[in-house]
């Protein structure tokens, strides 16, 4: 693992607990520059952000942005663009160059059209289902070694969101991932407000029903507090279909940082980004996950639980921390 991204975890700092029926959050802290950029959603809403299929034709497994604001603008891996000929979301974290014209790699997360409806996307409000996400992940790693591109499994794609079709019981015309958002919103309101943002928080690690899911986190507080709520959503939503809900005490605190220490050991490859700094790929026995590092400095990291802990034998975080105080 790149150092700078194993001194960045180091100095992360995991916040109390906070629960809801069968889910339990870590608030992450990690220091990061609030100025470097802004988010999709703030670009979109200020109007300097285009979004539109790379020609009238269409590419499914590429879109074209288009950036006129005078800094980077953050497009996060999974985060949703819907509209155009059929809603897709990011395969890959990336910093937009300023005053630029991109081509960036996506996946369909609506099956069923492939028409227009709008000549541009917006922002859904939504990242890719927690399960599409950590698939996806790994089959971009996959991709990144065999050719070099940020290509995902299309088909895994949309067998994820069929099986959470089913069970969330969501008839959707046009397979969209979008509709199985939309058929909980109720309860996803729920976990929003038992989950709220601390001060100076910009990550979350999750676990459900005793086990993590995974974590995210980005270097600007700001950002995060625009990406919170849709990040919240990917992780509540898993949490809301899982039978079983169970609540009580899981160890919790020792677990997030045993599932830290699998991923400082996780192994990887360092691509250039589409945007500006580098794409890390990395994979451990039980983690897989990717991290944009740009100007010496982590941007966005994201790992997810991938099976069971087989690493033994290793320095608790605390004590590997504490190696580099």
């Amino acid at each position: 693992m790149d150092e700078i991204i194993t001194e960045y975890i180091y100095g992360m700092d995991l916040g109390d607990v906070q629960e809801y029926k069968g889910m339990s959050v870590f608030p992450l802290y990690g220091n990061g520059d609030d100025s470097l950029y802004i988010t999709l959603k703030e670009a979109l809403d200020a109007d300097l952000l285009t979004v539109t299929e790379v020609d009238d034709s269409g590419f499914v497994p590429e879109l074209k942005v288009i950036n006129r604001a005078d800094v980077p603008v953050l497009l996060l891996d999974g985060e949703e663009l819907i509209g155009a000929k059929q809603n897709r979301v990011l395969n890959t974290t990336i910093l937009l160059k300023q005053k630029s014209e991109t081509v960036i790699p996506v996946s369909c997360t609506e099956q069923g059209r492939w028409s227009y409806n709008s000549r541009k996307f917006q922002e859904s409000g939504n990242v890719a289902l927690y399960r599409v996400r950590r698939s996806k992940s790994a089959t971009v790693n996959a991709s990144l070694k065999m050719n070099g591109e940020f290509n995902s499994n299309q088909r895994e794609v949309w067998n994820e969101i069929d099986d959470m079709s089913r069970a969330a019981r969501v008839t959707s015309s046009t397979r969209a991932m979008q509709d199985i958002y939309l058929s909980r919103e109720e309860d996803l309101e729920k976990y929003h407000r038992s989950f709220p943002v601390r001060d100076g928080q910009n990550g979350i690690l999750v676990m459900v029903n005793g086990e993590v899911l995974g974590f995210d986190i980005v270097s600007s507080g700001i950002a995060y507090y625009i990406l919170h709520r849709k990040l919240l959503k990917s992780y509540a939503l898993e949490s809301i279909l899982q039978e079983g809900e169970v609540e009580g005490d899981f160890n919790g605190l020792d677990k997030a940082r045993t599932f830290l220490d699998e991923v400082c050991l996780s192994m990887g490859e360092r691509h250039k980004s589409v945007g500006y700094g580098w794409d890390h790929r990395l994979e451990g026995p039980s983690v897989v996950g990717s991290s944009l590092t740009y100007q010496d400095q982590v941007i966005h990291m994201a790992f997810f639980n991938r099976g069971e802990n087989k690493t033994k034998d290793m320095s608790s975080y605390n004590q590997r921390r504490s190696f580099r105080v």
